[in-house]
């Protein structure tokens, strides 16, 4: 599963390729991320000007390229917000025996498809008090921009404050996902990258405040292999503890981030805790699951 997204970089300077993003609503950076799991695979810093996904093609052709160097009979999906949603990189998935659930902006016209399941969760919600959600799929293809009809699921769903419809584009066929499995399990699972960008924050990603945007690429380059040095940290030394599943900033504060006395002799590097330190039995199970 390869997912992508864009995301903001406030900028409070003069850098090179500062523009204003209506969306965000200040002047930022749009890097693009790609992530397999927990895996970091791209961290492209881009202005913000950009289409969400303008340089997510070479990147993904890129990666799929050396995952099938190693792996060539592995099942690749694409997943992705509305952002990426081109008929350029479904074409391209479509054509390469990769498969794709992409969100899909709202229209009049997709809205009108779905009046019958519509009306049957705002009945369901003024009888129950509680939110209702219908699901459908059909096939679709928009007026223009697609060169060719997909198939589109559809979540009709009715909450106290109105209708709230959303809609995904797959390449995958009905025989093999069902439509609510494939929203609900496979498409809203996408979220968990986002705590993975949180952490790339919290790696000091955002402090891209030379003034190139080639250095500043250099930056997110630092951050992000902190990251992959510290979810290797998490993969191997914590396989097995209590942070096992702990955020990149809570093994930094726990484990990294604490006061010690280090003497260097001819033959060893001594580092001397305080006998205070609450996580000292932890930190020495790490060590030894790192030197094994």
């Amino acid at each position: 599963m390869l997912d992508l997204d864009a995301t903001d970089d406030p900028l409070y300077g003069q850098q090179e390729g500062r523009f204003f993003h209506g969306y965000y609503g200040h002047y930022c950076y749009l890097p693009l991320y790609i992530f397999c799991g927990e895996y970091l695979l791209c961290a492209r810093l881009r202005p913000s000007n950009l289409d969400a996904s303008a340089g997510s093609q070479e990147e993904v052709e890129r990666i799929i390229a050396q995952i099938r160097t190693h792996w060539p009979t592995v099942k690749i999906i694409r997943r992705a917000d509305s952002g990426f949603c081109r008929d350029a990189l479904m074409s391209w998935c479509e054509a390469h025996q990769v498969h794709y659930v992409f969100g899909l902006a709202r229209n009049q016209r997709l809205r009108r498809m779905i009046d019958p399941e519509m009306v049957e969760a705002r009945l369901r919600q003024e009888q129950t008090q509680q939110a209702a959600r219908l699901f459908t799929e059909f096939t679709y293809q928009t007026q223009e921009s697609w060169s060719q009809s997909r198939r589109v699921v559809a979540k009709a769903e009715y909450l106290a404050k109105g209708e709230n419809p959303r809609f995904v584009v797959t390449s995958l066929a009905a025989e093999r996902l069902a439509a609510q499995p494939l929203y609900e399990e496979l498409y809203c699972a996408r979220g968990e990258m986002e705590n993975r960008i949180k952490e790339q924050f919290s790696l000091f990603s955002d402090r891209t405040s030379t003034a190139y945007l080639r250095s500043n690429q250099l930056r997110l380059y630092l951050s992000s292999i902190a990251y992959l040095l510290l979810q290797g940290l998490r993969r191997w030394g914590l396989q097995g503890t209590t942070m096992a599943q702990a955020q990149c900033q809570t093994i930094r504060l726990k484990l990294l981030k604490i006061g010690a006395l280090v003497r260097v002799t001819v033959r060893k590097v001594w580092i001397s805790f305080s006998g205070g330190f609450p996580d000292q039995v932890l930190f020495a199970r790490v060590f030894q699951q790192l030197r094994c």
